[in-house]
């Protein structure tokens, strides 16, 4: 067994400002990276800003990653960074910012800003310091190496293949607040995918394996408030925060499997969420696993039958359809990916993978 995950967590209300003097002594100038509003609505991007005002530390910001972020976006934000003379790169918000904050440090370390370096595996992994704010309870990009970016002259998303660890996250479950519904429910569904995920990769063991049960245990406890049962607490805020970061440290020492491999076709060509893309695979992935796995983890979540878990799907993600030929598309693509297949622990042949696909 092994076990990396070289982040430094903090994990308390009123995160960013008990830490701010950490926050700020990365470097003389921060590139602060988010979407377009999501930041500002939940207050991460004013704390942040008063952290590195009250500690010396100056600070330009990109507001324009987009949903399931670009290779062009990628790298118009280092050429931006650059200019501003940015010598650290701090990601607030959900997958997206997070994602394209660590490719965006990876960029900054070369000499020329260039796209072709993303997914040359052979270039030096070096990147700037990153520190991750998460605003979302499902990417785990805070304490994951992954990049995963669009790669439009492909039509699918896809991991850069550098790891590239925060060197702090730091989370705080009121950055929920403000976040919609529909937002949490795909994004926890996305934490949870990760967890099941994980669990079943060939990757697993002790370690990871014991941060998805309390991952899991921790993700059930909130599991009605997806379903609109009741009004979160900042408990439960916290506690879904938290859900979301015991799944990323279980995906950073396994990777995701099948059901995150079939999505990414989903959201490129149907512009789905990718939670939602995820979840639309779940079920019937799970019904695929070994009997005393598919037990564990159901019950771990809350659920006591996987039919009660397909009927929950089906309420917080109610009435998606997918066109069959998206399907095939995402099947095609999948099954010509051997190295995922084989880590996944059935070890999925055509036509379980057909089953999973929903084909």
């Amino acid at each position: 067994m092994q076990f990396y995950m070289p982040v430094r967590v903090f994990d308390e209300a009123d995160c960013v400002a008990k830490h701010a003097v950490y926050l700020a002594s990365f470097g003389k100038k921060a590139l602060i990276v988010t979407g377009k509003t999501s930041a500002v609505k939940c207050g991460a991007l004013h704390d942040v800003e008063d952290a590195l005002k009250e500690n010396g530390t100056d600070w330009c910001v990109f507001s324009d990653v987009e949903e399931n972020p670009s290779v062009e976006t990628v790298v118009r934000a280092a050429h931006f960074a650059r200019e501003e003379g940015a010598d650290y790169v701090i990601g607030i918000g959900g997958g997206s910012p997070l994602d394209a904050a660590k490719a965006i440090a990876f960029l900054l370390k070369r000499e020329i800003i260039s796209a072709s370096d993303l997914y040359n595996a052979s270039a030096d992994p070096c990147a700037l310091d990153v520190i991750a704010i998460p605003t979302t309870c499902g990417t785990g990009s805070e304490v994951t190496g992954v990049s995963v970016l669009t790669v439009h002259e492909k039509k699918t998303k896809s991991s850069i293949p550098h790891k590239i660890f925060p060197k702090a996250a730091l989370i705080d479950g009121k950055y929920l607040h403000s976040a919609p519904v529909s937002m949490m429910i795909n994004t926890a569904v996305d934490a949870l995918a990760h967890m099941i995920e994980s669990y079943e990769s060939v990757k697993a063991d002790d370690y990871s394996r014991a941060a998805v049960r309390q991952g899991m245990r921790l993700w059930a406890q909130s599991a009605d408030i997806l379903r609109g049962k009741r009004k979160a607490s900042d408990e439960d805020y916290a506690r879904m925060m938290r859900a979301s970061t015991f799944a990323g440290i279980a995906i950073a020492q396994t990777g995701t499997s099948i059901p995150h491999a079939l999505s990414y076709i989903l959201t490129y060509d149907l512009k789905m969420p990718h939670g939602m893309a995820c979840g639309y695979f779940l079920a019937r992935f799970l019904k695929e696993a070994d009997d005393e796995d598919r037990k564990e983890l159901l019950s771990l979540a809350g659920f006591e039958s996987l039919e009660q878990f397909e009927a929950y799907m089906q309420e917080v993600f109610p009435d998606v359809t997918v066109p069959a030929e998206t399907l095939q598309r995402a099947y095609d693509v999948v099954v010509k990916n051997t190295a995922r297949l084989k880590g996944c622990r059935f070890a999925p042949d055509a036509e379980c993978l057909k089953r999973i696909a929903g084909l």
